[in-house]
């Protein structure tokens, strides 16, 4: 029982639920982190799209066995190897949905109609959508950038535009550089063809992945930039009240173009790992990668100083 406890926690994949952070970038940016009734209801959010997405993954495990199968890690998942039986890890993926779906309908009405949004795209990604080129890498950049807006459904706050582009351009940066990295890594496995673990490798090929690379590396950078000079994110001076009493000049400075530094290096570094066949996971290596969590780590603190401190 327990074994069977285990796979079933592992199909419904936790470290994947990193992706859901993305719902608390809303009050983070906007200075709502400790407005009790926005922080509740983004925990909520996070909670339901946990649970929303592990139902998608459920569905899509259940759809891919025969090219799992065929797959060098893959073919360990447990509904793949037969450790889930398919029968309960279809009831599985409804009750999850149901529980997301009724924790979504607390939330409100525009955070339910997101949710149904999200949930439609991830099984029409499933079924259909990942086994057409482009179209699969714009339906999991979507999938991100639903995490995003969902924060603004559930707080009523609403975070820059330019902060928005710079997550839609993270959202396809990352999008296409899983799919660079699994042809890296199914190019290094002989008697492996990229058609046999994914259909639409088959049509992408490394110069236009490179291309769509670097090209959407470099919006992310230039839409941060742009987010960090042209807005000024709230701030309730929690941490350093008072300071303008010694530094009058310091609310016009630009303090938010800071972070710029480790977001330039997390691209890099992203970029480096990509290209080395680590990019197939974007969570993975975002907790494996000592440089790269490092990174993101002194990223969110420096944000939250300024958000919180001194205002950008």
């Amino acid at each position: 029982m327990g074994k069977l406890l285990f796979a079933l926690f592992k199909t419904a994949r936790p470290r994947q639920w990193l992706k859901n952070v993305a719902v608390g970038m809303t009050i983070l940016f906007t200075g709502q982190l400790f407005n009790p009734s926005a922080f509740y209801a983004t925990v909520w959010a996070f909670i339901a799209f946990c649970l929303l997405s592990s139902s998608s993954y459920f569905i899509n495990d259940i759809l891919d066995i025969p090219k799992d199968k065929k797959h060098p890690f893959k073919k360990f998942r447990p509904i793949a190897s037969g450790k889930i039986p398919l029968s309960l890890a279809w009831t599985t993926a409804i009750l999850l949905l149901v529980i997301g779906l009724s924790i979504s309908a607390m939330l409100g009405k525009s955070f339910f109609i997101l949710a149904l949004v999200f949930m439609l795209l991830q099984y029409s990604y499933s079924f259909f959508f990942k086994h057409k080129s482009i179209i699969d890498i714009l339906a999991i950049t979507a999938a991100y950038f639903l995490r995003v807006y969902a924060g603004e459904m559930a707080t009523g706050y609403h975070i820059s535009i330019w902060l928005a582009l710079a997550a839609l351009s993270l959202a396809l940066f990352l999008a296409i550089g899983k799919r660079r990295a699994e042809l890296t890594l199914i190019q290094g496995y002989q008697g492996v063809l990229p058609k046999d673990t994914r259909e639409t490798l088959s049509r992408y090929s490394e110069k236009l992945l490179d291309t769509f690379t670097a090209m959407f590396a470099t919006s992310t950078f230039i839409t941060y930039c742009f987010y960090t000079f042209l807005e000024r994110p709230s701030s309730r001076g929690f941490f350093f009240y008072g300071y303008k009493e010694f530094a009058s000049d310091i609310p016009d400075r630009k303090w938010m173009m800071i972070t710029i530094f480790f977001v330039l290096f997390g691209i890099m570094r992203y970029m480096q790992l990509i290209y080395e066949g680590k990019g197939e996971s974007p969570e993975k290596i975002l907790t494996s990668d000592k440089p790269l969590l490092a990174t993101v780590i002194l990223w969110a603190i420096s944000v939250f100083l300024i958000v919180y401190g001194i205002g950008g």
